[in-house]
């Protein structure tokens, strides 16, 4: 299949399934919201040591928000329940109850609970006050700039990640221009969260590695400077440079839409763009139960 010039080869993306959350903080005005947000998203691009991949979704107005005030949405996925739990209850009390002016609430509903305020309400030592409001239960921590309002409980629901294609293109920097054209595509988008930085990952990885210790390591088969040592290699001498994508979402269709786009968004720029060939990242199969194959969602 060619896209204005450029090759979309027969392959599929491996994804898996992972739990999510969604959270609003909210704040005396955007820079604050955005500073909590992005503290409390800070070291979550992969669950391979980060024990979450989260990120900024999307900036509210305030007649988007539960209390009326500026707010930044965030999304948090970890690979079962119990660890996201702990990351949401770690990151809030550590970067959204610090931060000043902040409050933070529920921004998704299921009938699977993660606790919220719950359990940070404790910091208050006793003088914390709940207050209920259309069945939700909300806390107000005594904090020195006044209070800290969180709501009890947030949800988790069954969500994908891993999405991923990968851009092939002959200079580095037209591989970088490319992505970050169609992470600005992407990051329009309700429901997804790209987690690596700028969301765009140079490090691409495959399962295993010679050395025992590591779970990961370098996807050699797409290192241009591999191509003459790897039997594994897949670049031809013209590819001087590979970037990967890499799409969580809420559902299947989510991260379908977003792949999408994404790859429209770098096909629009044609051949001139330096821009070779899209592909993407698997492992034959036998990692995650989701697979997105390119052509067919390009068809």
């Amino acid at each position: 299949m060619i896209r204005n010039g450029i090759e979309i080869e027969d392959t599929f993306a491996e994804a898996f399934g992972m739990n999510a959350t969604r959270l609003v903080i909210t704040a005396i005005d955007h820079r604050w919201a955005r500073i909590a947000a992005e503290t409390m998203t800070g070291f979550a691009t992969s669950v391979i040591a980060c024990g979450a991949e989260a990120g900024i979704e999307a900036e509210m107005a305030p007649e988007q928000t539960p209390d009326g005030r500026p707010g930044i949405s965030v999304l948090l996925f970890a690979m079962s329940g119990k660890e996201l739990e702990k990351q949401v209850e770690r990151r809030v009390g550590q970067c959204v109850l610090t931060c000043p002016t902040t409050a933070i609430f529920s921004g998704i509903a299921s009938e699977k609970p993660v606790p919220l305020g719950k359990n940070l309400r404790f910091f208050g030592d006793g003088y914390q006050i709940s207050k209920q409001i259309d069945g939700r239960r909300y806390w107000r921590v005594p904090v020195m700039d006044g209070e800290f309002l969180c709501e009890e409980l947030t949800a988790r629901v069954g969500a994908v990640g891993g999405g991923n294609f990968l851009v092939l293109a002959r200079t580095q920097l037209q591989a970088l221009a490319a992505c970050e054209r169609a992470v600005a595509a992407i990051r329009a988008l309700p429901n997804v969260l790209l987690p690596f930085p700028g969301g765009i990952a140079r490090s691409g990885s495959k399962v295993g590695s010679k050395y025992k210790a590591l779970m990961a390591s370098t996807n050699d088969a797409f290192c241009p400077t591999l191509r003459g040592l790897s039997p594994a290699s897949q670049l031809g001498p013209e590819v001087g440079a590979v970037l990967e994508i890499v799409i969580n979402g809420l559902t299947e269709s989510d991260v379908r839409q977003a792949t999408r786009t994404g790859i429209e968004a770098v096909c629009t720029l044609g051949a001139d763009s330096g821009v070779l060939r899209i592909s993407a990242g698997n492992y034959g199969g036998k990692l995650g139960q989701y697979h997105f194959h390119l052509r067919e969602l390009m068809a």
